[in-house]
């Protein structure tokens, strides 16, 4: 009877839980809708709560040292103090907002390369949390972003990769601790001038903020470094903007500039 208390004390035999998704893909500012599914174990055990999470993993910068740590970026409560009788099946519809800041993982269909996106459900029984299941999401960009990235691709930039980055970019209305920056090689025309273009979305609501990091090469007349553009739109006025003409003159300004 001891050993049997402790492992209750520990876990075992205790209420189990699992995920159901109706549609892993969403869009930034959408709902995120399924059912946290509870068994009930062979014992009577009361949770206190049931918690979901976003996650994703984000790269920190601390002194000369670099590491990526899994961050929740967004809590939701479905349900507390709920007595989970033995053997008992229960569910728990959710409806969880997305955020409009939330990083992309998917574009054109493919999965960006490093970016991983995640809805975790939390159980805690006796102050003691089960981190449960973790369930992937799938993040499409909305039409206003998807216009930059389509331009993106027709003017023969290259994708390398995308990762989150600790940290707040000055001047745009960033409410998350971190942003996302999806990295391209130059199309031919601009290689031999500029390295590389780190693109950040910082969306709300109604507008979209592009944020553009271009890494300068050096030349004989030209010191290298790096060169900024910022674009603010609103979400309407993004699917009429010619990114295209945007993007090249932006690029031929930097490219163009002397240091």
């Amino acid at each position: 009877m001891v050993f049997k208390r402790m492992l209750r004390a520990f876990g075992v035999g205790g209420p189990t839980v699992d995920t159901v998704l109706t549609n892993p893909n969403v869009r930034p500012g959408e709902m995120l809708s399924g059912e946290v599914r509870i068994a009930g174990g062979d014992h009577p055990a009361e949770i206190d709560h049931v918690t979901l999470a976003l996650l994703t993993r984000v790269e920190v910068e601390s002194g000369d040292n670099e590491y990526n740590t899994n961050m929740e970026f967004h809590k939701f409560s479905v349900g507390q103090r709920i007595m989970a009788q033995p053997h008992q099946n229960l569910s728990l519809p959710f409806q969880v907002p997305v955020p409009f800041e939330c990083p992309l993982n998917v574009v054109g269909g493919m999965q960006l390369s490093g970016m991983q996106l995640g809805l975790r459900t939390e159980l805690e029984v006796r102050g003691a949390v089960d981190p449960g299941d973790l369930d992937p999401i799938w993040v499409h960009p909305l039409p206003s972003q998807d216009a930059v990235l389509q331009a993106f691709g027709q003017m023969g930039f290259r994708f390398t990769k995308a990762d989150n980055e600790r940290g707040r970019i000055h001047g745009v209305p960033q409410q998350l601790p971190f942003y996302q920056e999806i990295e391209f090689y130059p199309p031919p025309q601009f290689a031999g001038r500029v390295k590389q273009v780190e693109l950040t979305f910082v969306t709300t609501p109604t507008e979209l903020h592009v944020v553009l990091e271009a890494d300068k090469r050096a030349g004989l007349l030209r010191a290298g470094g790096d060169a900024y553009g910022r674009f603010a739109v609103s979400h309407q006025q993004a699917a009429g903007t010619d990114w295209t003409a945007t993007i090249n003159q932006w690029m031929s300004q930097v490219s163009g500039s002397r240091w």
